[in-house]
């Protein structure tokens, strides 16, 4: 079933492009951002041109002279019986590399990987774990489904967050992205539809389309988490299943309301889509907000993914699955295939983590907190024409850049001695590349050094831009 953008979507969209002179020039300049920021995703049915100017409110001349214009560009087909289904001319490249989580050669600043550093007490953690070890040696040390005292401890905080739990609905495993390998093995198959948010986590886009996974892209909105375009992606296109990150989402912060999450389960229901809900941000609270109960608690048919990565450390590479009773064999069976558990030491130290979560948290978000401000400062002061939406929780700001460059600047930035991680990475069928995605994981005063790095890559970009404006050789 193909997708389609309603008329009062599309005009909703545009906002004030038709006050433009003339209105069909504005109104193609829209349509064309919207399509390469992949706010309206490629293979797209737009709304008929009758309907588009009843919504409007302009003449059907303008709509026709847009859709042409778009058409020429590369931006629409016509493909018969469809109507205009939107494209990507040049789509830019996201490569096959995934986010780097190396630091990098000394004096250069790697913001390409969202993760904070350790908190304090990891060290006593893993000495506690050193001191419990000999207990397990006469065992064979394997542990398919996880250490019991830390699938305990894990059921223990779901309940917390308002999802009743047993410790035998959780599976532990080796990070996040291994719990999603397990979920994608287990009930994916090779030309499934998937719904994925538009941005979303790169790696496990790759995930995605490694599992022949026919992957769909629903806009998520810089003012706020558009939830109509997912539910409107569920009703149209009826995905096998559907990744999401409702809590402090990578990479735009966004936290999915009560109401919001109760709507979209709805919506899954009725199409049978099975969520599979990656929780890794869950506890990624900056500023004090309610939380909502896990997107479980209204569909109880969710695959629901976590990790100790973000909140905790990501050198335990600890993660897990909590699974409805009736899909466990599933998973079981799944996760057997691929290894036979996480290490032993790491679950043991995690226990005692986890035993002082809310003091390691408090540290965590006031460490966030701080280089969080610094990186608003420096951007507000270095680059004020980068826009962005201040997140009340996760790891990084999705900022949006003026003109549609984010692989160029990228590419610039890396000369300045700056990896950054572009916006087409977080696309799912391509676009976003008015996008950088900064993460505030790092010390207050790296992050203002990075920001004055940019600030001179972006300087650089726009003096370059000019000179080809003036060039007589590239005058059209």
């Amino acid at each position: 079933m193909q997708r389609h953008v309603s008329a009062e979507r599309t005009a909703a969209l545009l906002g004030s492009a038709t006050e433009r002179t003339p209105a069909y020039l504005g109104i193609a300049d829209g349509l064309r951002l919207l399509i390469s920021d992949g706010r309206i995703a490629p293979g797209t049915r737009l709304p008929s041109e009758r309907e588009l100017t009843g919504a409007l409110g302009v003449s059907r001349t303008t709509v026709t002279r847009a859709y042409a214009l778009l058409k020429e560009r590369g931006y629409i087909a016509s493909r018969q019986g469809s109507g205009s289904v939107t494209q990507l001319p040049m789509s830019a490249p996201a490569g096959d590399v995934l986010l780097n989580p190396a630091p990098g050669e000394p004096g250069r600043i790697n913001l390409s990987c969202a993760a904070p550093m350790s908190p304090p007490g990891v060290m006593e953690a893993y000495e506690k774990a050193l001191l419990e070890l000999p207990a397990h040696l006469p065992e064979q040390g394997y542990f398919p489904s996880g250490l019991p005292a830390l699938r305990e401890a894990i059921a223990a905080r779901y309940a917390e967050r308002g999802l009743p739990t047993d410790a035998e609905q959780v599976l532990v495993t080796s990070g996040a992205l291994s719990a999603l390998a397990v979920a994608v093995r287990a009930f994916v198959a090779r030309g499934d539809r998937v719904l994925m948010e538009s941005p979303s986590y790169p790696n496990a886009i790759a995930s995605l389309h490694g599992a022949g996974a026919r992957v769909v892209g629903a806009d998520i909105d810089q003012s706020g988490w558009a939830t109509s375009s997912l539910v409107d992606a569920v009703r149209q296109v009826r995905p096998r299943s559907a990744y999401l990150m409702p809590d402090f989402h990578n990479p735009t912060g966004l936290l999915m309301g009560d109401d919001e999450r109760a709507a979209l389960a709805a919506a899954m229901r009725s199409a049978r889509t099975l969520p599979i809900v990656d929780e890794t941000m869950a506890e990624m609270a900056i500023d004090e907000v309610s939380m909502p109960a896990p997107f479980a608690a209204p569909l109880a048919d969710t695959i629901s993914l976590g990790s100790a990565s973000k909140a905790y450390w990501g050198g335990f590479r600890i993660g897990w699955i909590r699974v409805p009773r009736p899909r466990m064999g599933a998973v079981v069976t799944a996760r057997l295939s691929m290894d036979l558990g996480a290490p032993l030491v790491e679950q043991l130290a995690l226990v005692h983590l986890m035993a002082r979560r809310s003091t390691v948290l408090e540290v965590r978000r006031r460490q966030l907190a701080e280089s969080r401000s610094a990186l608003v400062s420096a951007l507000t002061t270095r680059l004020p024409s980068w826009r962005f939406r201040l997140p009340a929780g996760g790891l990084s700001l999705w900022c949006e850049l003026p003109r549609p460059v984010s692989s160029a600047m990228t590419a610039a930035a890396e000369r300045h001695g700056v990896q950054l991680a572009s916006g087409p990475l977080f696309a799912p069928e391509g676009g976003l590349e008015r996008f950088v995605r900064l993460p505030f994981t790092q010390s207050p005063e790296t992050l203002t050094q990075a920001v004055e790095l940019l600030g001179q890559a972006w300087d650089e970009g726009l003096r370059a831009s000019r000179s080809r404006r003036r060039s007589p050789a590239l005058v059209t």
